[in-house]
């Protein structure tokens, strides 16, 4: 199946099974925007909850923060976003549609990556266990030529960002010969930098209302809070500042369903150190987090760190930990170290004074800080479609299931109980059970339809584990519990389900691989 096609159907399911809405969407919807369901909500808490254990209850020097989403407008002065919060757009003349100049030309680069990979598999196929991969890259002539392409492209792309060149991004784009996606024309505008912040207005009268700002990163909540945690918490560098919020940006090119939006959620740590410490820590977090994703059990190969070609004004190290969704690779955590740029803006933009003493080095001076910043949404449709698969189950009778195989401790639904019939008492004593375990795990009911379209259906929804009471259940207090990801079942007692169940749910299953 193709990767575009993976990508609909996870994006159709969402809807079908209480993952993600269109917000508004009685009312045609609003671009860029999404609600989450009753699954999706439960399974997005579970992401927070995972990450926030894995940072605050797992190290004793980070702790947590929930600052406000509107913050004086100095905050946003001070921290360059005024001035430089923006991205590179080009319209298209004949679709008039707009796009990000600098991922026109990544997507490009990742075409001509893949046309390598193409001739590598091939190879791979064709040679057998005596290939040499290595050797192949390095002698190939069609690989050779995309991979001089790839190097040419990508020199004049990272020049043309560090200077700040829209002229040359242009050009670029036309001597690529890069095309509309929708029109397959190539007549493209200047490329324009436009800024990405929402303003409003606060105050009791439009003569006395004064210009804010939605905020479109979490991080300068933790940066204006420095001291106050710091003093209150009688921390030591190296320490953390841990926070979970909204942040909202106005992305004009808003797309690939939740990956990119207009209101979203982070999950973002702060981590400050003696200067001179920070590649050092650096290293420690970026190591951390991709130990982090990939104890969730997915494919390895999915994952890669991707540096930066263009460091931000205030980073002297970035890069990001990518996973292969059905349409590329692409970003889902950022780990930067910001050196002391943000708190010497705001301790130069307030007056006031943001300094750490050292009784180690009896001194006083700014930390520095290294930075993980990592998506709740984008983490979110990351889970979905790593989770997301068509089985066939027997070929011959056509039968096929859609089963999502969610981490067991991120399922919305951990168990359902189901009566076999809805008479002779099963429906009671399946209720009695859910009574019992719901204090444990979320658990649901259901009784519509036969048992194998429910099995389906909670396949369907990720549930990882179905129990199912009969009329030996009314003699013996046994039930069969049917296993998500293999379909095998067994016969088990009622008072051994919540240690059997709970093992694999508990949290402590994925923080314990950390």
């Amino acid at each position: 199946m193709k990767s575009e096609d993976v990508f609909k159907k996870v994006v159709a399911h969402c809807k079908e099974y209480g993952y993600v809405f269109q917000s508004s969407e009685i009312y045609d919807g609003l671009g860029a925007v999404y609600d989450y369901g009753q699954y999706g909500v439960e399974l997005k808490n579970n992401i927070k909850k995972y990450w926030w254990d894995a940072m605050v209850l797992l190290h004793d020097n980070v702790v947590g923060l929930d600052s406000a989403i509107f913050m004086h407008p100095k905050v946003w002065e001070a921290s360059g976003h005024l001035d430089a919060f923006s991205d590179p757009l080009i319209d298209n003349k004949d679709s008039k549609k707009r796009y990000r100049a600098d991922v026109l030309i990544e997507e490009y680069l990742q075409k001509i990556e893949g046309k390598i990979n193409k001739e590598i598999d091939k190879a791979k196929k064709r040679f057998g266990d005596a290939f040499n991969e290595e050797e192949f890259r390095s002698t190939n002539q069609r690989v050779l030529a995309n991979q001089a392409k790839i190097d040419e492209t990508h020199s004049r792309f990272v020049k043309a960002l560090e200077d700040n060149n829209l002229t040359d991004l242009r050009q670029l784009i036309i001597d690529c010969d890069i095309a509309c996606p929708v029109s397959g024309s190539r007549n493209w505008t200047e490329v324009r930098q436009f800024n990405l912040m929402f303003s409003t207005e606060m105050g009791s009268t439009a003569e006395g209302a004064n210009t804010i700002y939605l905020r479109p990163e979490t991080a300068q909540g933790i940066f204006v809070n420095y001291l106050n945690v710091q003093k209150t918490g009688r921390m030591k560098l190296p320490f953390g500042i841990a926070q979970i919020g909204k942040a909202f940006r106005n992305e004009i090119v808003a797309r690939q369903f939740i990956f990119r939006m207009r209101e979203f959620e982070q999950m973002e740590m702060q981590f400050f150190v003696q200067p001179g410490e920070e590649i050092k820590w650096f290293e420690y977090w970026k190591e951390a987090r991709m130990k982090w994703h990939k104890a969730l059990g997915f494919n390895d190969e999915d994952y890669r760190y991707h540096d930066h070609d263009k460091l931000a004004h205030y980073a002297n190290a970035a890069t990001d930990v990518e996973y292969q969704f059905p349409f590329g690779f692409k970003e889902v955590e950022g780990i930067h170290s910001r050196t002391d740029f943000d708190l010497s803006q705001h301790q130069k933009f307030s007056g006031k004074k943001i300094q750490y003493f050292d009784p180690e080095r009896n001194e006083s001076y700014v930390p520095y800080v290294v930075e993980t910043s990592i998506g709740v949404d984008r983490m979110f449709l990351q889970v979905l479609s790593a989770s997301y698969e068509e089985e066939v189950i027997n070929e011959e009778k056509n039968d096929t299931r859609v089963v999502l195989k969610l981490p067991a401790p991120l399922a919305p639904v951990k168990l359902a109980v189901l009566p076999l019939v809805k008479k002779d008492g099963l429906p009671e004593k399946a209720k009695e059970i859910i009574k019992e375990l719901r204090y444990s795990f979320n658990c649901q009911y259901d009784e519509k339809d036969s048992i194998g379209k429910r099995y389906r259906r909670q396949d369907a929804i990720g549930t990882p584990f179905c129990v199912t009471v009969d009329h030996d259940t009314m003699e013996d207090n046994t039930v069969t519990i049917r296993y998500r990801d293999t379909m095998e079942q067994e016969r088990v007692k009622i008072q051994d389900l919540e240690k059997i169940i709970g093992k694999q749910v508990n949290l402590r299953t994925l923080l314990e691989k950390l």
